[in-house]
């Protein structure tokens, strides 16, 4: 009788050590949201900031080097570094530096593959033509 409660208790015990292995571990949380204030924080974040505000404003020279800025300065995202080369893409075509337009979107598609002009950003007649050389 000993022997056979000493065999259920090893039983029971190894049992459970083996269970213990297939319990899952909760996945780690996911990582916080990085907010504004803390890219702002980011010299190349806060270039592109500033050359979307000076673009949108009307401010070309200004935009342009905020933007080559944050380009230089590093930009995390692709998607990032395609809106600042879209951005230069636009200025240098309307500034009649079609190869330099050229070679933004160039750049704006190696930095994010599925990077495209909206429908009447493609359709703009000085830049869209350029556009869609390389992006056909």
């Amino acid at each position: 009788m000993r022997t056979a409660g000493l065999r259920r208790a090893v039983t029971a015990a190894a049992t459970l050590a083996l269970l213990a292995g297939c319990v899952a571990t909760p996945p780690a949380p996911p990582p916080a949201p990085v907010g504004l204030a803390e890219l702002m924080e980011r010299p190349a974040e806060r270039a592109l900031f500033e050359g979307i505000r000076a673009y949108d404003d009307g401010q070309y020279a200004q935009a342009e080097v905020a933007l080559r800025k944050a380009l230089a300065a590093g930009l995390r995202s692709g998607r990032d570094q395609a809106s600042a080369h879209k951005l230069l893409a636009f200025i240098t075509c309307t500034s009649d530096r079609l190869a330099e337009g050229e070679a933004a979107f160039r750049a704006a598609r190696a930095a994010d593959p599925a990077f495209q002009l909206s429908r009447p950003e493609a359709g703009h007649p000085t830049w869209g033509p350029v556009y869609r050389k390389v992006v056909p």
